[in-house]
């Protein structure tokens, strides 16, 4: 078997020391693609990063969940943030806002658009989409990202998919399954395989390996593409302190992404390095 690997880390622009990070596992690691946060406090450095690493393969990371503020005003996107125009810290209250009726995706299309308008005057070329804590498993959600990709001329939107059963994988995967439809239905394209929602914040080399060899065994003859996100960041980042996600182990990521053995491993098992933008060329888009 030969798999393409894309190996993508999230939050770029979250924090000084992500894009270094990011970077880093660029330049010295696996990675292979990262997605850009247009509401990051770092978003400017990163912007300017990236105008120096064109190999680097660039998402647009959407967020309508998290401790950064929202582009737009609370008066413009009601239904998507508190009384103090702050967005919800996490994606279970936009899975409760939607399953009651108070989510509206024209807020979650004017946010989203608002934040590929500053990716695209920061001078950043984006090849594919995806969105903080994965909230575009939510089929409204997921309506405005798929649609908003087309509009855009992109040719990916990442599907995410769990590796357990209950209580969070069954549900997941039903909503996977259900993006994936919509997806194709689009004429966009994804991965054949997936995984990093499971181990978000503790991919370390253990479980990135378990990951390869459990999504080896998942993939067709001809190998497809895989994309594993992971989450790097720098131990002395004094910034990521002022985000309480369940323990984090940020440099642990990175550490596994700098790893001789966890690349010799990915070789072993035959995959090779992958991105958005090649999986958009071999299917000639």
């Amino acid at each position: 078997m030969t798999a393409r690997l894309i190996v993508s880390a999230d939050d770029f622009g979250l924090t000084d020391g992500v894009c270094r990070a990011v970077l880093h596992g660029y330049r010295s690691g696996l990675v292979t693609a990262t997605s850009l946060l247009a509401v990051g406090r770092s978003f400017e450095l990163a912007a300017r990063m990236l105008e120096d690493h064109p190999g680097l393969d660039v998402g647009a990371h959407l967020a309508i969940v998290g401790e950064d503020p929202p582009l737009l005003s609370a008066r413009e996107i009601p239904t998507l943030v508190d009384r103090r125009g702050a967005f919800p810290l996490s994606y279970r209250t936009v899975v409760a806002r939607g399953a009651t009726g108070r989510l509206d995706p024209d807020d979650v299309r004017r946010e989203f658009t608002a934040q590929l308008d500053r990716i695209a005057a920061g001078g950043v070329t984006v090849t594919h989409l995806d969105t903080h804590q994965h909230t575009h498993l939510w089929p409204s959600v997921a309506a405005v990202v798929v649609d908003l990709a087309v509009q855009r001329g992109l040719a990916a939107v990442r599907t995410p998919r769990s590796g357990r059963l209950l209580p969070v994988g069954a549900p997941v995967n039903r909503l996977a399954a259900r993006l994936r439809r919509r997806i194709a239905r689009a004429g966009l394209l994804t991965t054949t395989a997936y995984a990093g929602l499971d181990e978000a914040g503790a991919m370390d080399a253990a479980a990135f390996t378990r990951a390869l060899t459990r999504l080896s065994g998942m993939l067709p003859a001809d190998g497809g593409t895989v994309e594993i996100n992971t989450h790097p960041g720098e131990a002395a980042d004094p910034d990521l302190g002022r985000f309480d996600w369940g323990g984090y182990r940020w440099s642990d990521e990175l550490a596994m992404l700098l790893d001789p053995a966890v690349r010799a491993r990915a070789i072993a098992l035959g995959y090779t390095p992958g991105s958005f933008r090649d999986l958009a060329r071999r299917a000639g888009q």
